[in-house]
This record gives structure tokens, C-alpha cells and sequence, in this order.
């Protein structure tokens, strides 16, 4: 299976099923030098963890890291970092009795078809726990940034068609609350829909919106590799995720270029906007503005109503899936929105200290 790595400078690679002894990931290109240990990579997958509300998955797994190799005396050495976590509450027998059969809203069919095989328990590596090992990876990025001043952070702007109220925006709540909203009635609002759906056996999506602030102007290249470009393809990898947009997004659709360019200015010696329509981004490069993305998850398709679906056989069925879901994605996908923009911001400001002499 080819697509398992991202990267060019900064490198991930992960491994592993859902259902299968562990997963993890390593990470190729870190510079040597930078503090990083376990309990730090600890406290993002700690983030993405399951079992940790009613709006999670019962499915619990501690989620312990142990680095491998690549730090040394508390700091990375420059060789690769392996990171593993074991697997210790897999539960395949739920999934006997989709063996043949291909569930609505998952990879199933398409793994069949193009390998011959699939693995069912659990969906294998088109699982969402194959995420643990990108959140691992994305931790040692995230630490790198560190270095540099950037800092990123994601949260939940809307569930169904509820969304937080700008005016009441509070990013500290965000961390509080179980649904990773920064608006605590927003928050209290969802928790009741999602309540409702779960008694009715259903899901809902979400929309996550990710800042990225500290940026310098100029990392991201102009063509192939530009900045918008490499984080579409890391976010739209994420397995729920079914839009991407930038800035201003698709309203720009509505908008006229005297209302959507960011004029700039000069404040002591350094080059502003005016406005941040371009979410941070121009000509593929980062723009010296937060830069400011959403992405869309759709609804969790495992869920426990009956459905109607096709088996290996060829033959018209129902289902009834069984098993430990999510009713929701989005708030334990944050981190994972967080540390995929991480990763690649890391690879694309090592490869700017090759742009010029």
C-alpha cells in the first residue's frame, strides 16, 4: 500500500490498523536540538483520546507513546523518531458481522475492490485511529514551530446548524468543554443536539477552523507546493473531512476585488493588512497574516440505525452496525486538524532555508 508518508524535509510516516497489535509513526527530517519528550507528544494524544465524554467513542485506549528512538538526553538527535502506541481495547467480534458486507459511508468497497481484501475490523488503516500516530508525529512538529514563534490552534465553530457566536468568541473555553467550542452557550446548545441524535441512533457533522499565528511572510513555494495547497491536501487527508476553505473561503464567490484585496500598510518597519481576506495566504506563500482555514467533517457514519447496503455476494441487505462510535468526529479530530497543519508548515519552512543565499 503506497500513501502512508507525507512530507519532503520533515517526513511522517505511519503504520498500523486499528484492530492490530499497535500504530505509530516516524518521524524523518527533525533537526537535532529540539527538547521534546513523552509527556509532551502525551498531552496532544491525551487530546484525541476516546472514552473521555459522552460524545466519544466507550472504546478505552490509554494511548501511551514510548519513543523509540531519534532523542537522546531529553532532545532529538537528527535520526528518525519512531513513536509507538500499543492497541489494548480492541473488540474485533463486533465487526463479525459486517465481514462481507460494505457499510454505508465507509472505505469498505473501495478497499475490496482495489486490494481483493479489506481489513473489517474496524476499517484497518481507513480507520480514524490510524490518526493517533499522525497526532504523535504532529506533537514533535508542533514543538519545532515552537522555535520559531508559531503557534497553532484549532476548535469547533459549528455543530449541525449550530454555531458559536463571534462576539462571544473564548478560546480558553474551547479547552474546557467536551465539544471544543469557544462559546459555552453554543457548547451547551450542541450538547443537547448531539444528546437527541444519540437517542435516535444518528450523528452530525461539524465545521473545525484552525489559526495559525506567528507566522513569518514567504514560506510556502509558488507553484506545486504552494502553503494553501500542502494544507488542503494534509486536512482533506483526514478521513471525515469533506471541504476545505481559506480566509474568506467561498464567499469570495459574492465578493468584488475592491472588497476581497487586503490592503497594505506600514507599521514601523514592518509590512500589515488591513484585512485578512486571504486567510493569511497570497500566491501560495504565507503572507505575515494569521493564517486562518475550516474544515468540514461529515457525520460519523458507524451508526446504530438500521441501513439498507449491498455484501461481497452481490445480494441487497440490511445492517445493523455494532461496535464503539463516535456520534461526532469533530471534537477529538481538533488536534488532529492542529497537528497535520503543523507537520506541514515544518516541512515547508525547512525546505525556505533553501530559497536563496
Amino acid at each position: 500500500m503506497a500513501g502512508s508518508s507525507y512530507g519532503n524535509l520533515f517526513k511522517v510516516t505511519t503504520w498500523g490498523e486499528s484492530h492490530g497489535a499497535g500504530i505509530g509513526a516516524v518521524v524523518d527530517g527533525c533537526p537535532a536540538g529540539i527538547e521534546i519528550d513523552e509527556e509532551f507528544i502525551q498531552s496532544y494524544l491525551d487530546r484525541r483520546k476516546p472514552g473521555q465524554s459522552e460524545f466519544t467513542t466507550k472504546r478505552s485506549e490509554a494511548d501511551a507513546v514510548k519513543i523509540m528512538s531519534g532523542v537522546f538526553e531529553g532532545k532529538t538527535t537528527g535520526t528518525p523518531i519512531s513513536l509507538v502506541i500499543e492497541n489494548t481495547s480492541q473488540i474485533s467480534k463486533d465487526y463479525s458481522n459486517i465481514k462481507d458486507v460494505y457499510r454505508p459511508g465507509h472505505a469498505d468497497l473501495g478497499f475490496d475492490k482495489k486490494y481483493g481484501f479489506r481489513d473489517y475490523r474496524g476499517g484497518g488503516r481507513s480507520s480514524g485511529r490510524e490518526t493517533a500516530g499522525r497526532v504523535a508525529a504532529g506533537a514533535v512538529a508542533m514543538k519545532l514551530l515552537k522555535e520559531y514563534g508559531i503557534e497553532i490552534n484549532a476548535y469547533v465553530t459549528q455543530i449541525g446548524d449550530i454555531s458559536i457566536d463571534r462576539s462571544a468568541f473564548d478560546l480558553a473555553e474551547a479547552k474546557k468543554n467536551a465539544l471544543c467550542m469557544p462559546d459555552k452557550d453554543a457548547a451547551e446548545k450542541a450538547s443537547e443536539y448531539l444528546k437527541g441524535l444519540i437517542a435516535d441512533k444518528d450523528s452530525s457533522g461539524a465545521m473545525v477552523e484552525c489559526v495559525v499565528t506567528g507566522m513569518p511572510v514567504g514560506i510556502g513555494e509558488p507553484v506545486f507546493d504552494k502553503l494553501d495547497a500542502r494544507l488542503a491536501a494534509a486536512i482533506m487527508s483526514i478521513g471525515a473531512v469533506k471541504g476545505i476553505e481559506f480566509g474568506d473561503g467561498f464567499d469570495v464567490v459574492s465578493s468584488r476585488g475592491s472588497e476581497n484585496n487586503d490592503e497594505f500598510y506600514i507599521d514601523g518597519d514592518k509590512v500589515c493588512k488591513k484585512t485578512n481576506h486571504s486567510g493569511g495566504i497570497l500566491g501560495g506563500m504565507s503572507d505575515g497574516a494569521d493564517i486562518i482555514f475550516r474544515a468540514a467533517f461529515k457525520p460519523t457514519p458507524s451508526i446504530y440505525q438500521k441501513q439498507n447496503t449491498v455484501n461481497r455476494n452481490g445480494e441487497d441487505i440490511e445492517i445493523e452496525i455494532k461496535g464503539r462510535h463516535d456520534p461526532i468526529i469533530a471534537p477529538r479530530a481538533v488536534v488532529v486538524v492542529e497537528t497535520m497543519a503543523a507537520i506541514t508548515i515544518a516541512d515547508l519552512l525547512l525546505m525556505n532555508k533553501s530559497s536563496k543565499a
